[in-house]
């Protein structure tokens, strides 16, 4: 890339993460709380690796991928100890061995299948990760995760958990979910309500676990999210701009 494009494409992606801060920023002050714990996983799926670089230079330092094995060698050749990799959408218990070597969070945990398959990936490097729980709030068949659209089925929910929370090298750290993409960005709030009320059921049934954080929002939703009570925003197009096409 030409050292004037690529200097300008740093500057770019350095002006619109900082237009995000000061807007999540702007959210948090209106709910009336900090953002000083409101982590942006900034999502760089399909994204090639010169545009991940100059996220790099442009002081991002926590990005979010959904495809474990093309983002394993995206990894391996950037080689950067002070980047932190988030995989953040649905994982196949076969790949759980891509994500235990090359993340360091998972954000999409969704069966407990794939809990033991990664806590065993996990135990055999010694390495503890942690972990969200993927809650299907919105009720879609299409989505991942554990469906928790309607709160009578709640109580189901708490000995999964339980389950989860027995694994030694899972730390769960809280929640998870993708409202339907049809939604407007206003009406997506409900979901984002709906999963910390949640979280709020399962914390009061689940004394020893904790779960302070909750990944939801994106580019088209993250403010919203963030008034809700999101710990961690995920957020590519409004950051880095379009993806490749395919």
């Amino acid at each position: 890339m030409d050292v004037n494009i690529l200097n300008a494409r740093v500057a770019e992606i350095r002006n619109n993460y900082e237009t995000v801060l000061e807007r999540i920023h702007l959210a948090a002050n209106r709910a009336g709380h900090s953002a000083d714990h409101i982590r942006v996983v900034v999502v760089s799926k399909t994204q090639p690796i010169e545009v991940i670089q100059c996220a790099v230079q442009a002081g991002i330092r926590i990005f979010g991928e959904n495809y474990p094995e093309e983002t394993a060698p995206k990894i391996s050749a950037i080689n950067n100890p002070l980047l932190e990799w988030h995989m953040i959408g649905h994982l196949q218990s076969r790949k759980a061995k891509i994500v235990a070597e090359h993340f360091q969070w998972f954000h999409a945990m969704d069966s407990l299948k794939l809990a033991s398959r990664l806590n065993k990936q996990l135990e055999a490097r010694n390495k503890k990760m942690p972990v969200l729980l993927e809650f299907n709030v919105g009720g879609e068949d299409s989505k991942a995760g554990w469906l928790a659209n309607q709160s009578d089925d709640w109580p189901q929910l708490v000995e999964i958990v339980e389950q989860v929370a027995e694994f030694p090298f899972l730390d769960i750290r809280g929640l998870m979910t993708m409202p339907p993409l049809e939604t407007e960005t206003e009406m997506s709030r409900e979901y984002f309500i709906k999963l910390r009320k949640l979280r709020d059921f399962l914390e009061q049934r689940l004394p020893h676990v904790r779960l302070p954080e909750l990944s939801m929002g994106t580019s088209l939703d993250y403010e919203a999210a963030v008034q809700e009570g999101a710990t961690m925003v995920r957020i590519g197009t409004a950051i880095l701009g379009s993806r490749p096409a395919q």
